[in-house]
């Protein structure tokens, strides 16, 4: 099963983008971020028509997460991350897909920092934190998959010097993914590429996607179950290439059947 993630930075704006990408590589399921589109604008007929049934939890011009699934509709199992009633984000979506639970999410970005922003980003850390521990008790094969906003080392951002203070990197945000780990998830993409600087996101600005002055803020966290079945994980530069581009490269994994 090939799983990808993709924050495509409003899903009406970049609809041709998302469908050539969709067209050339063809992965099983998909999880995408940052739709930036009420429910009733999100571009389920052009979705269907390249072949997926998808279920999405919208947001009007701002946040948004969904899950495609080639060939058959995904059966939706949570729509929001428990533990604060009041969040009114479209940060959370889950789906159960060919025997795998599949976590589409969209940690806060939480800048400035420190301040209110920051703040609601570590709680929802705290809440994801309290549910990936009940993912894991369940037992299921599982992954959260998305736009994390962390960029947890050195090795996955190009400057850290320049990111100290930025809410992506503080010591805060980098403790809390690290103790996802230390729930016991595992990070894919770091885990077949151990030394590798590996980029997923590259600003529009100052040609940082020419200089390759990017960051790797897009994750897969694996439940030991999961893990044990992971073959591939790699990065679609090349999409960020592209015309009307979002500034997130696609990323996926592979794992294999059982």
């Amino acid at each position: 099963m090939k799983i990808a993630t993709f924050n495509v930075n409003g899903v009406n704006g970049r609809l041709s983008v998302l469908l050539r990408w969709l067209a050339q590589t063809q992965p099983d399921v998909v999880c995408l971020q940052e739709l930036k589109s009420p429910d009733d604008r999100f571009p389920v007929r052009e979705i269907e028509k390249a072949g997926y049934g998808a279920i999405w939890h919208g947001q009007k011009s701002w946040n948004g997460v969904a899950i495609l699934a080639r060939d058959i509709t995904p059966i939706e199992t949570r729509r929001g991350l428990p533990g604060d009633p009041d969040d009114s984000h479209s940060r959370y979506i889950e789906a159960a897909v060919g025997g795998v639970l599949i976590g589409s999410l969209y940690v806060p970005n939480g800048n400035p920092a420190p301040g209110p922003k920051f703040d609601y980003k570590l709680r929802w850390f705290a809440r994801l934190h309290s549910y990936a521990a009940e993912l894991l008790q369940a037992k299921v094969p599982a992954v959260l998959v998305g736009d994390f906003n962390v960029m947890p080392t050195d090795l996955d951002v190009y400057a850290p010097e320049r990111w100290r203070d930025d809410a992506l990197f503080r010591p805060e945000v980098r403790e809390a993914y690290q103790r996802l780990l230390e729930q016991g998830w595992t990070d894919a993409l770091r885990t077949l590429h151990p030394g590798e600087r590996i980029y997923t996101f590259w600003k529009y600005f100052r040609n940082a996607f020419a200089r390759d002055a990017g960051l790797r803020i897009d994750h897969f966290l694996l439940s030991p179950t999961l893990a044990d079945r992971l073959i591939g994980a790699q990065v679609d530069r090349e999409a960020r290439s592209w015309e009307k581009a979002s500034d997130h490269a696609p990323v996926w994994i592979e794992i294999a059947d059982v």
